[in-house]
């Protein structure tokens, strides 16, 4: 009797050990959901300002750069339809390929580049945060675009430097459409 009253506790006992180990799983993974990017330190050579990510955000969706925004561009003599152009260029690719060429040789290259263009406001690029930022902008709908990298950026705080942006991420374009065209122009023999 006693074996079988502890035969049927035994699924219970393995669901609360089950729910007592997936809690702090969870909250990890909702606290790191939460570590997004808010704020954006916006370079265009030695000018900067400091800009929300919503900012760039409906300038991205509607050609309407806010009042601070318009300034620094107009300073730089950029254009808001530049910006806009380099925020919403399109890569169509799933996370699952995505991972796999990012942490290839070519793709840790151009992870490299594009940490020359979005980057903590330390100036430590970090391959790790672009690469995570990067397939879960890819994650929702097979699409990256460099506003979403920002916006999934694991810091409070992302560096961009405006005039390298657009030139930077064309980079990773051309490594995830075609990763042997980088190891060509790098002349590794193929």
């Amino acid at each position: 009797m006693e074996l079988k009253a502890s035969l049927m506790y035994l699924p219970t006992s393995i669901y609360r050990g089950w729910a007592y180990a997936l809690i702090p799983t969870s909250s990890l993974l909702l606290s790191f959901n939460a570590i997004a990017a808010e704020r954006v330190l916006l370079k265009y050579g030695g000018l900067s300002r400091s800009v929300a990510v919503d900012e760039l955000t409906t300038l991205a969706e509607t050609g309407e750069a806010s009042s601070s925004l318009q300034a620094l561009l107009e300073t730089a003599g950029e254009e808001p339809e530049t910006l806009r152009q380099g925020l919403t260029e399109e890569l169509e690719v799933s996370p699952v390929l995505l991972d796999q060429i990012l942490n290839s040789g070519p793709g840790e290259w151009a992870l490299d580049r594009v940490g020359e263009a979005i980057h903590p406001p330390s100036g430590r690029a970090s391959r790790q945060a672009l690469r995570s930022a990067f397939v879960l902008s890819a994650s929702d709908d097979n699409q990256v675009t460099p506003l979403e990298v920002i916006q999934n950026y694991p810091t409070a705080e992302v560096q961009v430097e405006g005039d390298r942006l657009q030139d930077t991420y064309s980079q990773v374009v051309e490594v995830v459409d075609d990763p042997a065209s980088l190891l060509r122009d790098l002349d590794f023999g193929f």
